[in-house]
């Protein structure tokens, strides 16, 4: 394994001080005046909402940016990142939020970017790239494509990029927002035993239970500044929410603290005892994909959505959820089978008619697919009716930021101004802008959400599923796919179980039923 360590750590100074870091865009201040010191053999945890300034400040520590003042010390000498390439020389290594991979590369190709020049050692690569994901328990297949692999998966090759540079600095941005359970247990033992090493890890997650388990200190940020920190996070838990949100745990939603571990004193949680008339909405009949090698990705998938209902499709990641929404958003044919809704058909219907027919569409991939990020935040939460804005071919803008403008307090999208490029935004804020526009289709009688609340914070996701069920008391009908089940046993009215693209079963929403869930999630029929 390369080393970019350059030897022994004085275990009695920090590895990395910041003293009054700030950073600016434009007018907005996004750190302010941050010190910090991450030390060697510590999980340094850094918790936030959406939007708090964590990503910002992982990018200054790894170089993406430069402060606009204060200072940093690496080593105990002066460090001036001017780039990324500066901070994995010495030894920096980052797994950010949103991933950084070449889609049509292979996993080998993409982790020896930046790594070899000239004739590039691929076979030696994947061996010791499968050592690697084998000793930490993050396999994966050395020459699949990207593209071909799932989101879960993309995560896991960036974590090993990581890994495979035996950093002395281990970042990672909310890296197990896309992970599931057992890989989310190696993860952290993985931080566990780089830390015990000698070297030190800054874990930026929003899953309490995480930091329970794992962490030695813990910061919150909120509006850019550090405002709280504990060397007994396990014990401070209300205390980090409380400082975190700036009110009370007792406020949160019962699926919000289910997430995060913490136990509710206040039910808000989807009434299921209410009786509700049965009129189907969606019909989903004998669904089938195949890909392009013809395995059978989603086998006969036969579904039914009433109006008014959430029924939650839980399953291990990677066994047919990818496919199921990416039919029903019309971004990939079926092989076979039949969609409505009501009386009308959607079968390979393109995205725009199936968005005209009043199915909103929450992607599990905001960023590829869920969102044009070049443009303003506005034109994205307007992306679907854009046409009600354009008159003889011109936009008017003023009337689309005025109208963004309402929305974005309405699902409290926090940005500089509607006119802000998407990309300015922090990944929880793009997924309820998106969340925003697909919610407010004039006609909207089905939603489509695939992990609607991953990456989201406390507050983001008790908000995200108000406005859920709030569409459900409405009468939409609402297929939502979360790798969550705690948030599934929730949210949903009923639960269908997917393994290898077949529905094993069904069962009400109760958490009673979660050992017969996990019976059938394993490939046991009910």
């Amino acid at each position: 394994m390369t080393s970019a360590s350059p030897g022994p750590v004085d275990v009695a100074e920090p590895l990395l001080s910041l003293s009054a870091i700030t950073k600016r865009f434009g007018s907005f201040t996004a750190i302010s005046d941050v010190s910090l010191d991450l030390r060697p053999g510590e999980i340094h945890c850094i918790l936030g909402e959406n939007g708090a300034g964590k990503s910002t400040l992982c990018n200054l520590i790894f170089g993406v940016h430069q402060p606009d003042s204060g200072a940093m010390r690496y080593r105990g000498a002066p460090f001036h990142p001017s780039n990324p390439a500066d901070s994995l020389s010495q030894g920096i290594a980052m797994v950010h939020q949103h991933f950084s991979l070449v889609p049509d590369l292979t996993v080998v190709d993409n982790v020896l970017l930046g790594r070899q020049s000239g004739i590039l050692d691929r076979k030696a690569c994947a061996a010791e790239l499968e050592k690697l994901a084998d000793d930490y328990g993050l396999p994966l297949d050395p020459f699949a494509k990207i593209q071909n692999i799932s989101v879960g998966e993309r995560q896991r090759v960036e974590i090993v990029k990581c890994l495979i540079r035996d950093p002395s600095l281990f970042v990672l941005d909310e890296p197990t927002a896309v992970l599931l359970p057992d890989e989310i247990s190696a993860l952290l033992n993985v931080c566990r035993r780089v830390a015990s090493s000698g070297r030190a890890v800054v874990l930026v997650t929003h899953k309490l239970a995480e930091i329970k388990k794992i962490a030695d200190r813990v910061s919150v940020l909120r509006a850019g500044r550090i405002v709280t920190t504990s060397d007994r996070p396990a014990e401070d838990i209300d205390m980090l929410v409380r400082a975190m949100i700036q009110g009370n745990v007792e406020q949160l939603d019962t699926s919000a603290a289910s997430v995060l571990g913490i136990k509710p004193v206040i039910h808000v949680g989807h009434d299921q005892t209410v009786a509700k008339t049965k009129v189907e909405a969606l019909q989903i009949d004998g669904l089938t994909v195949k890909d392009h090698q013809g395995v059978t990705r989603l086998d006969n998938f036969t579904l039914t959505v009433d109006r008014g209902e959430i029924v939650g499709v839980a399953g291990v990641e990677g066994n047919g959820q990818s496919e199921l929404t990416a039919v029903l958003a019309g971004m990939v044919l079926p092989t076979e089978g039949r969609i409505h809704l009501g009386s009308v058909e959607l079968t390979a219907r393109s995205p725009r008619e199936i968005t005209a027919a009043g199915v909103g569409i929450v992607p599990e991939d905001r960023h590829t697919v869920g969102s044009v990020t070049g443009m303003s935040v506005s034109e994205n939460i307007y992306l679907n009716r854009l046409d009600e804005f354009t008159r003889f071919g011109f936009l008017n803008r003023s009337a689309l930021q005025q109208e963004a403008s309402v929305l974005m307090q309405r699902f409290d999208v926090r940005a500089r101004g509607p006119s802000s490029l998407f990309s300015s935004l922090s990944g929880g804020n793009q997924q309820k802008a998106v969340l925003a526009r697909e919610l407010t289709l004039r006609n909207l009688s089905c939603l489509v959400a695939a992990q609607p609340t991953r990456g989201l914070d406390v507050g983001a996701v008790a908000a995200v599923y108000s406005h859920i069920r709030g569409a459900s008391d409405r009468g939409v009908a609402v297929l939502l796919v979360s790798s969550e089940l705690d948030e599934l046993l929730t949210v949903a009215d009923r639960i269908v179980v997917l393994y290898r693209g077949r529905i094993m079963g069904s069962c009400r929403a109760d958490p009673a039923q979660r050992e017969l869930i996990g019976a059938m999630m394993a490939g046991q029929h009910q």
